[in-house]
């Protein structure tokens, strides 16, 4: 309960006590820009596989005339980034506790809205583990096609290799997918300064005999189609938020660094996706059946050759490794939502290496039940993906404008309306994915946010009615000393009764020894010969004989708690369970389990103090 209560009293923006000053070797295992970059960037990296095709798709409903606002289309959503990620740097430094969007809101919205925007950003995690991982697979099996039906074990070794790199520690996994994507970035930008080079494709290869998804006698383009295509391709901004999430993941100084990781991640994610939507319309391609859009860009810049496997094999490992995104993210969210009584404190623990171990093995659990869930095929919860991210965005930059109308520093207007201008694209944004897809399974984000908006809350009133027991925050009595009764049940006399009974008399006043009597004469006959054995070993200690008529050992001596409890008020009472520890684990199978028995028995029937002495065997 001692963790319960610090973590109960804990204040909202404070540091967390138990981050290592700069000088601390502790720090060794946080993240610097780079290995930040690469930790936390991963899930927005891989957005330009699927963004630039999320866009070209809707626009191919509108024909050949529809796919010449691609262009148009990505230079706004490159806007949206720039705009996202001057607010995100903004959060970063008024919140350097981390925690992103949900502690904007938290501050300057109200509780409701902070935790919307933290169940939100819940849903965006582990929906992002999932589809990642599946999308990598997919990807793997496309390629080898015989691995096809082995698909959900694939996933799930992928997902378990994920965990165990991200339990040795934030530093440990950014420093594994430095090279992946480093890899990837180098060979999509290869592919964009060589294809701008080309006045055609070089080849079209990976399209032959696929056939186009492209509408016919198409001669016009409407608004909602283009803020569609614009809604679908803000997918590619999925992992934008990341870093302000993880900010206490940093090296001192914790928000420079961060800020700088935040404004590269933006810098190389902008070129990426202006540069594919460019050659999109400089090669006019068109999406067709089974064959991905940087597949075509790879052949088209490339050629069919080794450097356009080079791009497919750096997508699907990308693709694969940008759920790590989420294990960067989420753990640390759930250490702010513990701090602040919505989650377990469990959450809020440290492991070595600075990992928050038990968020990372929750978002693995629930993120491998979703893969046994789906068999391995997520398609019906890519339409939530991006959803629960516009809602972080938005609320994220409705709270940047109280904020700004509130501290009125330097500029702030111009400011509060970059933020303004954000929120209105991100909410329609999220308007639109989810009317469009309601029916693909949107809808589960309109009964799930509420819901686990709800848990948040029952963990709150749950902790609150634990703080008021226990009396958090106002001055309790006074300790005093109250007489005291240990209890020891025996069955028989050895080194391990010695043992249990020297300490009992250590720690009370008085101390009686029970043992159970059945109604059997062979019962009657061994606790006959216990009573002499101890009259002759007269330790000094009674022995109260409980005669029970079921075959029960926790409850007669719960019962004879409990009475003595009632003959006896203002006496502490301790069941002292005496316990042997064989040498080796193997040997514990051997055991009866007496004292576990017994101990549940007491604790669940009485308020008597459990003491299990442990009797270690050498």
């Amino acid at each position: 309960m001692s963790v319960l209560t610090s973590e109960y009293r804990s204040a909202p923006g404070h540091e967390d006590p138990s981050d290592p000053p700069d000088r601390d070797p502790g720090e060794r295992h946080r993240l610097t820009t780079v290995t930040g970059l690469a930790a936390l960037s991963l899930d927005a990296m891989a957005s330009v596989a699927y963004g630039p095709e999320a866009i070209v798709l809707v626009l191919a409903a509108a024909g050949g005339y529809g796919l010449g606002f691609t262009l148009p289309v990505t230079l706004a959503i490159a806007g949206l980034l720039a705009v996202l990620v001057a607010s995100y740097r903004q959060v970063i430094a008024a919140f350097p506790d981390g925690g992103g969007s949900y502690a904007v809101a938290r501050t300057y919205l109200g509780r409701r809205a902070g935790l919307a925007a933290a169940g939100s950003l819940v849903l965006d995690y582990v929906l992002n583990v999932a589809v990642a991982v599946t999308a990598g697979v997919a990807a793997l099996t496309s390629a080898f096609p015989a691995l096809y039906p082995d698909r959900l074990w694939l996933c799930l070794a992928v997902l378990t290799l994920l965990t165990a790199v991200n339990l040795r520690g934030i530093v440990d996994s950014a420093r594994a997918f430095i090279v992946p994507t480093a890899v990837f970035v180098l060979s999509i930008l290869a592919l964009i300064v060589v294809g701008l080079f080309r006045s055609a494709p070089v080849s079209t290869e990976a399209t032959a005999g696929h056939a186009p998804v492209l509408a016919d006698n198409a001669t016009g383009v409407g608004a909602l189609l283009l803020l569609k295509a614009f809604a679908s391709g803000c997918s590619a901004l999925t992992g934008v938020e990341a870093i302000a999430n993880a900010v206490p993941s940093f090296r001192i100084p914790r928000a420079g660094r961060a800020q700088r990781a935040e404004v590269a991640l933006g810098a190389i994610l902008g070129a990426m996706l202006i540069g594919l939507g460019v050659l999109i319309s400089r090669f006019g391609l068109q999406p067709v059946e089974g064959v991905t859009v940087l597949a075509q860009l790879a052949d088209a810049a490339l050629g069919h050759n080794w450097a356009f496997y080079l791009v497919q094999f750096a997508t699907t490992m990308l693709l694969a490794l940008s759920a790590n995104t989420s294990f960067g993210g989420l753990p640390v969210l759930l250490k702010l939502l513990a701090r602040d009584n919505y989650v377990p404190h469990v959450f809020a623990l440290k492991a070595d290496r600075q990992v928050h171990r038990h968020g990372v093995l929750a978002l693995a659990g629930i993120s491998a039940a979703l893969l046994v869930f789906s068999g391995g095929n997520t398609n019906a919860l890519v339409p939530l993906f991006a959803i629960g991210v516009f809602i972080g965005f938005t609320i994220a930059q409705v709270g940047l404008v109280r904020h700004w109308r509130q501290v009125r520093g330097p500029k702030w207007r111009a400011k509060a309306v970059l933020n303004c201008s954000g929120a209105v694209l991100t909410g329609s944004s999220a308007v639109v994915v989810t009317a469009t897809k309601f029916a693909d399974g949107a809808w589960l984000v309109v009964i799930a946010l509420p819901l686990l908006v709800a848990a948040f809350e029952t963990v709150h009133r749950a902790y609150a009615a634990i703080g008021e027991r226990l009396g958090l925050g106002r001055v309790p009595e006074c300790p005093h000393r109250d007489r005291s009764l240990v209890i020891v049940p025996v069955s028989g006399l050895s080194k391990l009764t010695s043992e249990a009974l020297t300490a009992a008399v250590s720690l009370g006043d008085e101390v009686r020894a029970v043992t159970v009597c059945h109604p059997d004469a062979e019962d009657h006959a061994r606790t006959d010969a216990l009573e002499r054995d101890w009259a002759l070993w007269q330790p000094g200690v009674p022995l109260v004989r409980l005669r029970y008529e079921r075959r029960a050992l926790g409850r007669p001596i719960a019962a004879y708690v409990r009475e003595t409890a009632a003959a006896e008020p203002g006496t502490r009472i301790t069941v002292l369970i005496p316990e042997v520890e064989p040498a080796r684990l193997w040997q514990r199978l051997l055991q009866n389990q007496r004292g576990a028995i017994v101990a549940h028995a007491v604790r669940r029937d009485t308020d008597a103090v459990i003491c299990r002495l442990r009797f270690r065997l050498s």
